[in-house]
């Protein structure tokens, strides 16, 4: 089996697993707020601003749930607000009320949170939307191969290049000392590795995808599979002032996200019509079909599941010492989440 077979294996092997503990968790919290949901259909609704990036496509479900109701049918009236700043921009405006919400990828979250931002993770969304990528001429079959190899990448601090570290180090390789990481404009990537400039990339979907099919490119490691299977990529990031003084809008956030996410995953065609019509991504609907039904839309853990896989990942970044290594993952992962759905 190829390492894309094996991967598509791997993603409809674990959506079975993620749709039935997904629904679990989805009917308890729609169990505990189902009171809440019915006391506010009785009144104003909650305005919220909850920031995101409008260019990633698996976002698209957000701008889905604000144009067809499902925010408003629990209660709130969104304003999405795209961020395209750094992440610790992102929690700052978090912070400071300027968002009072925002999806942003979890390795990106976790050191800035560790310094000490007023948010709280709340829920995951959704698994990974991250590839590496090579050339099929450069003799790159495997992780593994990337040893003295040039991998091109949108930034330094980029999440894929976070992601993909850690990947590297569980092989058995520095990623500082042994792979090159070379800065190209991200929708450039795939050109560059076709150039020969660099042998493999690290980035996000939509561009990944393309890069795929325009460039021709294999892919040799996902973030919904192997060190990152069963694990959340994107996550719900709630201010401390909207938990302290109107929980029941955040958690009427959450639930709002989390139907709107599982409803993803049952008719991608209607969010990526949406997405299309609204905001003219690079691709076509029938790729962003494809794309956003291969992403796990069932998987976003709440609670204790979600504090058990921040550990990991913070356990990871010490790996590639991003965290230090005496640091106690769980006193963090304790500190920087908030089970609101109880």
């Amino acid at each position: 089996m190829s390492t894309k077979q094996s991967s598509i294996a791997n993603i409809h092997g674990r959506r079975t697993f993620l749709q039935t503990t997904g629904a679990v968790g989805l009917a308890a919290s729609l169990g505990v707020l189902a009171g809440e949901a019915f006391s506010q259909q009785s009144k104003a609704p909650t305005k919220l601003k909850v920031a995101w990036a409008q260019g990633a496509a698996c976002h698209s479900p957000l701008a889905f749930a604000q144009h067809t109701g499902i925010f408003a049918k629990h209660g709130l009236d969104v304003e999405l607000i795209d961020f395209q700043g750094s992440s610790e921009q992102l929690l700052e405006a978090i912070a400071t009320g300027k968002a009072d919400a925002g999806l942003g990828l979890l390795l990106q979250w976790l050191k800035p949170l560790e310094q000490g931002f007023d948010v709280k993770l709340v829920a995951g969304t959704h698994a990974g939307c991250m590839r590496l990528l090579a050339s099929p001429t450069a003799g790159i079959q495997r992780v593994e191969d990337l040893r003295g190899k040039t991998v091109a990448v949108s930034d330094l601090a980029s999440p894929a290049r976070d992601a993909f570290i850690v990947t590297l180090a569980k092989a058995g390789i520095d990623p500082e000392k042994e792979v090159n990481w070379k800065v190209f404009p991200g929708d450039l990537l795939g050109l560059a590795v076709q150039k020969g400039e660099a042998q493999a990339l690290a980035h996000l979907d939509p561009d990944t995808y393309r890069f795929i099919k325009q460039n021709k490119l294999v892919e040799i490691a996902n973030t919904q599979s192997g060190v990152y299977a069963d694990r959340t990529c994107c996550v719900v990031g709630a201010s401390g002032k909207l938990l302290k003084n109107n929980i029941a809008a955040a958690r009427s956030l959450v639930r709002a996200v989390l139907e709107v996410h599982e409803a993803t995953a049952k008719n991608p065609t209607a969010v990526a019509q949406d997405y299309f019509k609204n905001f003219k991504p690079g691709v076509s609907v029938p790729e962003l079909v494809e794309m956003l039904s291969a992403l796990p839309y069932t998987h976003h853990p709440i609670g204790e599941p979600l504090k058990a896989e921040l550990v990991k990942s913070i356990d990871d970044l010490k790996l590639v010492k991003v965290f230090k290594p005496s640091l106690d993952s769980s006193k963090l992962a304790a500190k920087i989440s908030a089970n609101i759905l109880v």
